[in-house]
Formats: C-alpha cells, structure tokens, sequence
C-alpha cells in the first residue's frame, strides 16, 4: 500500500470490527447517495442484469433543499422508462421558458424551451421527493434494485490503492459492502470523494440563500425566474398549497440579515410578491434555513474502484434549477457505459475515465451559463443596479429571437444528451379507465392552479 492510501486508510473507522457489529454484503455495484443521480444509475443498471445496492442515509426522501425542476431530457427518460405516465400524476407545474424579472417587471427570456423539437418541451415544477418515489418504487420491480434507507457509508474499503467496498451504518451496527465498482453520488460534501482525495477547485460565488415556506393559496406564476424589488431577489417556486421561497443573500451575511427582524424579511416578500402579503404573519425565523450556496468541480472524478457523479464533483447553485438535470445524466451514463463491465465483474479506470470525458463538456457548458446567471444577479443582491442581461447579450436575444434556442438546448437537454440504453427501456405503464394518466394530469394541473 503506498503512503497515501495508507494514510486514507487509517482513519476511525478502520477499529477492528467483530462479527457481532458487522455482516458483509456483496454485490456488482455500491452506489452511495440516493438523490436523483444515484436512483437513476441504480435503477438504469438494474435493469440492465446489474445487482446495485443503492445506500440512503436518510429514512425518506424528503429534504429541506431539494431542486424541484424537471428538465426536458429528464421527461424524455421517463419517457424511455415507461414512467413518464405515472410522473404526469404527480402534481406539478410547466414552465416553458427560462427567464429573468426585473424590478420593472420587464421579463428577459434567455432561453425558450417550446422551441425545442422533442415530446416535452417545458421543464416541470414538481416535488423530488415524489419524483424520487416513484423511481425507487419502479426499483421494486427489479431483482438487482437494492434500496437500503437509512444507511449511511461512513468510510470506503481499499485494497492497495484500489476501492473495494465501504462501511456503512445501518439502525442495526456497522456493516461491510464489497464491489467491483463505488459509484459515490453523496452530494457536494461527499465523504467518498473526500477520502479519495479528488480535489475540488472552487468557482465563484458571492451569495447564500435563506429557504423558507409561506403557506398560502393565492396563485403565483408558473416561473423559476428570480424576481427583484428594492434590491430585494427572491425566487418563487408555487407548490400544491404553499410557495417554496427563496432569498438571495449576500455571502456570509446571514447574521447580520437576521438582526434586521423579521418584519423586514416579511417586508420584503410582500414587496416583491404583493399577492402573498396576508399570508406572512406566521413566518419566524426558525422556519428560515440557509443554504450555503457553493459551485466547484473536480478535475478528477475517480480512482481505481471508485467514480463519484453528481453534485459529488460539480456542485451547481440553486439558479437556473440545474443540478437535478445533471445529475440525472451522470446517473444515465454511468449505467449505459459500465453495465456490460459491471456485469463481467471487472471494470477498469479507462471505463471510469470515459463516463467524465462523456460528461464534461455539457458539465462545463452549463457552468459557464450559470455563471453568466450569478454575474448578473450578484450585483443587485449586494446592493447595486438592477437585474439585466449584458447589452451585447440582450441584443442578440431581441433582434433575433430564435437564438434564445441554444441556452434552452443547453440548460434543458445538455450538449451530449444522454438516452436510456436499450436494455433499460419499457413500454409505457398504463392506468386504469378509471385513474387513466391524463385525468391524473388534468387534476394535477387543477391542484397546482388551487
């Protein structure tokens, strides 16, 4: 063992463990994290003749800071799954355009997914949680699916410089999980990655978001666009019965935002959205959490046995609604370019290697897109001018209008978009004549209008 796997290695976890506390578990493939890039590569490689064990360190899915936006290739893919029928009864909202309000009220489209030539061209609003259910219950269908809740991996197993498994924690005492193949999709603070070393280099962020709900039944629009009054930037996501909220902050500031009251706060969200204000009376700040916004991305996405995805090594911040798209693509071609390997038991650092040369280029695409997002709206968050594209920018959208074709493209279906492999595709499911999909759509869309 060379000296830095050693020192990876010796960590408090490596305790001599008795068979009292531990059993052992072996499978194909591991998969740490169950947001929406581990679900996804779970159940695509299940079906696919691979047996995953997929670990969730929480007893559900339901989770403070949660992206709510289901892009166009997302659809398409559960499209491909048979699911998109079953999706259609989760409530949800459409939005087709990608956009930015300004204190004016004037709305600039800088990208116009109806333009796009596939079945769904919008994105949705709808709970993850629920989107993440139905996944794992079409799991439930596949005898390679293992959904472990409530299940955390608290360190990886080497051999030599090579991963071969973890140790988790389970209600029961602590376990081992042995596999060809780690597949970490644990999130921005990702142990797995930590442990492996992959270095991280930080992209520019000045902003922190509070992230809050207002019960309420007064109807907003069907938009994710930031929306500025006063200097004040909020987004507005409508769920069935309440307004998911979030406020832009400065950086750091969120103490010094606080000692202004609460009443500010509650100013604020009736300033900038007048048909919420007699619904702010319950709002306290115990209700408001901060969400510490960050983007990065690794160089590296894998070593020998391992291969982190997801926000695991390109955390994306909340605007533009992109890393559930994201990590859903990671998931998709992590299973389309591994299965065969994983199936034969040996998979390779050139196997590894293609899934980030596959994935990089719409990774960095989209960051660089929503970078140009943060440099238009830090400004106005601390405290200066108001939201507007660059001139140059806002000419070309306006004098030619078709353009605003290619961030759609980008943001909604990726430079390399990514298809359900053959082996992972089903016909669509369909409902009874009593519960059939469209009647679930139709009062899905009466729920989302309530």
């Amino acid at each position: 063992m060379t000296d830095a796997a050693h020192d990876r290695a010796v960590t408090e976890h490596d305790r001599p463990v008795t068979e009292h506390d531990r059993s052992v578990t072996e499978s194909d493939c591991i998969i740490a994290g169950g947001g929406p890039a581990g679900v996804v590569a779970g159940l695509l490689l299940a079906r696919g003749g691979v047996r995953v064990t997929v670990l969730e360190k929480h007893n559900d899915f339901f989770r403070d800071f949660r992206g709510d936006t289901i892009h166009p290739s997302t659809l398409r893919l559960l499209d491909e799954l048979g699911l998109y029928n079953r999706f259609a009864r989760i409530t949800h909202r459409r939005v087709t355009n990608i956009s930015l309000t300004a204190d004016d009220g004037s709305d600039y489209i800088l990208g116009d997914l109806s333009k796009l030539n596939v079945a769904h061209p919008f994105m949705t609003i709808a709970p993850q949680w629920d989107f993440l259910n139905l996944l794992a219950e079409a799991g439930e269908d596949e005898p390679g699916f293992d959904l472990r809740m409530g299940v955390e991996m608290t360190s990886l197993i080497w051999d030599d410089d090579r991963v071969i498994g973890v140790r988790a924690q389970t209600p029961e005492g602590e376990t081992e999980l042995r596999a060809p193949l780690v597949v970490a999709a644990d999130g921005r603070w990702s142990k797995a990655r930590d442990e492996a070393r992959l270095t991280m280099r930080e992209l520019r962020s000045t902003i922190d978001v509070w992230w809050f709900r207002i019960d309420t039944e007064a109807e907003l629009p069907d938009s994710i666009a930031p929306r500025t009054s006063g200097g004040n930037v909020f987004v507005a996501i409508p769920r069935d019965g309440h307004v998911q909220m979030a406020r832009l902050i400065p950086k750091g500031e969120d103490s010094r935002f606080r000692a202004q009251g609460i009443e500010s706060l509650r100013k604020a969200v009736a300033e900038t959205f007048p048909a919420l204000a007699d619904d702010l009376g319950a709002l306290e700040f115990g209700d408001v959490k901060l969400l510490d916004v960050r983007r990065n991305q690794a160089k590296r996405w894998f070593v020998d046995g391992l291969l982190c995805i997801g926000d695991s090594v390109h955390a994306m911040s909340p605007l533009g609604g992109v890393g559930v798209n994201l990590a859903v693509q990671d998931g998709v071609a992590t299973a389309r370019l591994l299965a065969d390997a994983l199936r034969s038991g040996r998979v390779s650092a050139h196997d590894l290697r293609r899934v980030q040369r596959r994935r990089m280029l719409t990774t960095k695409a989209v960051e660089l897109l929503q970078g140009g997002i943060h440099r238009m709206i830090e400004p106005v968050v601390h405290g200066g001018g108001v939201i507007r594209p660059p001139r140059p920018v806002l000419w070309l959208v306006t004098t030619f209008p078709a353009l605003n074709v290619i961030p759609a493209r980008i943001l909604g279906l990726g430079i390399t978009p990514e298809h359900a492999p053959g082996f992972a595709r089903r016909a669509e499911w369909e409902a009874s004549e009593e519960d059939d999909a469209s009647e679930g759509v139709g009062r899905a869309q009466a729920r989302s209008r309530t």
